[in-house]
């Protein structure tokens, strides 16, 4: 079978070259540039889970390109709204140039990935059996085709799909800047800051801290005002630097600065037959600190298991529907719940604005929402649930749903192999399913002596029997599950079900709904050769 065909080497589309490349598919990746990813003040701010799933790719020095960040802190004038210790490596913040860098390097040493420069998409065919990609040089040819390609995707406007949405949700100007700041390794968010609403650009600072001293400060500014000049700039980040220096400013660096405003944006379809979009190109969001890359890499995730295992011939066409199905859904919730906030902590208007006593008691009563975003937590930023059948089910964002709740991300638990190797739970995702046996006492004994008792030897063959790829790991806890409970886990980490004990036609049952459906157990394609990348004749792609 042909490769899939990637267009876009940003972050997003080198994670999913990198994810269909861990389940074994080739792909070939379209980049309209010459692969240079300059320094620049664009950053995001990782969760674990989006960590763990770009370190299982390959990109291993990830933590070390980025900086841990140890607290939140949210202020308005001098008081404290709120402040919120952060477990190690719970979120990572990273300069987005080291992470594209990262990407590349990773994509470099992967055999099955093509990585292809100066290749600007002109037009793109699909037929019954793949799609056809006619660049500036050549065609190619692929199995099905991912828009990568950001906010202005020629991937979208061949597919005529409109992009609807707030042009100018949010205005920020942002800069990175070496300084020594008094609260080392935190983050923090400061509204009406005496000495930031005397300098008359803006009256809201978010600063995040980067690796070597670096940090990078976010002003809010009213959406329509024009960009804050050089002279500006500079008053803003020494009213900004004395504020939290007892009125010093104290030395800087001034490293480098933009603006940017802040788009609302969701495509109409993220699929329309073999060609599918993610990321930038499908969705654009982040305003109350939610983090639209975010977004993007569970896209790259989520696509990519369904993608092999329609490669692979371990499941129908039918099940690619449920990418849309469950992305484009949590994407709405998301925008449907920023609609909702926005007013209670973004005042706009003259009327809003005369009104700050009220909306003062209203920050600090909802100081832990303006926080969601950035934290990736509740509905701002939370993992989303995708429960029941995957064609079907809609997501949740709800933030109380148990760790055994169908379709929520599964916690990082520590695991034991069948051959008797440690690991942690999520470090084994991306492969192929897992089936989960809890054992309280597992790690006590060698794996000889538990192989071969209790529900192990059934829940083994019941494994192997599966329609589809799976590995069977054993763990001593999961919280909310009861010892001889067996979770079937979906390759991005979402929970198909919790059951009681082992029924093998149950395990198959619940396996094959989250496949899609199919009818038949279909052969693996398996050992075919496939080169990535395979160039057509040009009547031939046409064909």
């Amino acid at each position: 079978m042909d490769p899939v065909i990637i267009v876009g080497a940003g972050p997003v589309g080198l994670a999913l070259a990198l994810a269909l490349a861990r389940h074994q598919v080739p792909s070939v990746v379209l980049d309209d540039g010459a692969g240079v990813s300059p320094e620049g003040a664009r950053s995001t701010v990782l969760r674990a889970d989006t960590t763990e799933f770009l370190t299982r790719l390959g990109y291993g020095r990830i933590a070390a390109d980025g900086r841990a960040l140890n607290s939140w802190r949210t202020l308005r004038r001098s008081r404290e709204l709120l402040h919120l210790p952060l477990p190690e490596e719970e979120l990572l913040h990273l300069a987005q140039h080291r992470l594209q860098r990262g990407l590349r390097d990773a994509v470099s040493a992967a055999p099955l990935v093509q990585l292809v420069h100066d290749s600007v998409v002109v037009e793109v065919e699909q037929d019954a059996d793949g799609v056809s990609v006619h660049t500036a040089k050549t065609w190619w040819r692929g199995s099905h085709l991912v828009g990568c390609d950001g906010p202005k995707s020629v991937v979208r406007k061949q597919l005529q799909l409109r992009f609807p949405g707030r042009a100018a949700a949010d205005h920020y100007t942002v800069a990175t800047v070496r300084a020594d700041l008094p609260f080392p390794g935190e983050a923090r968010l400061h509204r009406d800051a005496p000495r930031l609403l005397h300098a008359g650009g803006s009256r809201e600072v978010t600063a995040r801290p980067l690796p070597d001293g670096v940090w990078r400060f976010d002003w809010r500014l009213p959406v329509g005002r024009p960009a804050l000049t050089p002279d500006a700039l500079v008053e803003q980040l020494r009213a900004t630097l004395a504020g939290w220096h007892e009125g010093e400013v104290p030395p800087y660096e001034l490293i480098t600065s933009a603006d940017y405003v802040v788009q609302q944006r969701l495509a109409t379809r993220f699929q329309v037959g073999r060609v599918f979009l993610a990321g930038d190109a499908a969705h654009l969001l982040g305003s109350l600190g939610m983090q639209n890359l975010d977004e993007g890499l569970r896209d790259a995730d989520n696509l990519a298991w369904k993608l092999a295992l329609v490669w692979h011939n371990c499941a129908t066409e039918r099940l690619l529907t449920s990418y849309q199905q469950e992305r484009r859904s949590a994407v709405i919730a998301r925008l449907r719940a920023v609609d909702q906030a926005m007013p209670l902590l973004q005042p706009s208007t003259p009327l809003l604005e005369a009104r700050r006593s009220v909306l003062s008691g209203s920050l600090r009563r909802n100081a832990t929402l303006l926080s969601d975003g950035t934290l990736g937590r509740g509905r701002l930023g939370a993992a989303p649930a995708y429960p029941g059948h995957p064609a079907q089910a809609r997501p949740s964002l709800s933030p109380g749903l148990s760790p055994t709740s169908p379709g929520v991300l599964v916690p990082d638990v520590p695991v034991v192999t069948t051959d008797g190797t440690p690991d942690r739970l999520r470090a084994r995702l991306g492969r192929g399913f897992l089936v989960v046996l809890v054992a309280p006492g597992t790690t006590v004994w060698a794996v000889e002596h538990w192989l071969g008792a209790g529900l192990m030897p059934q829940l083994t063959e019941a494994t192997r029997a599966l329609p589809l790829p799976a590995e069977l790991l054993v763990t001593e806890a999961y919280p909310s599950a009861v010892p001889h409970t067996v979770l079937l886990i979906r390759p991005d980490g979402h929970l198909v079900a919790a059951v009681q004990g082992c029924r093998p036609d149950d395990l198959w049952t619940l396996a094959d709904r989250a496949r899609g459906g199919s009818a038949e157990l279909p052969t693996p394609r398996g050992g075919r050769d496939t080169v990535p990348g395979e160039r057509v004749p040009a009547d031939r792609a046409r064909a």
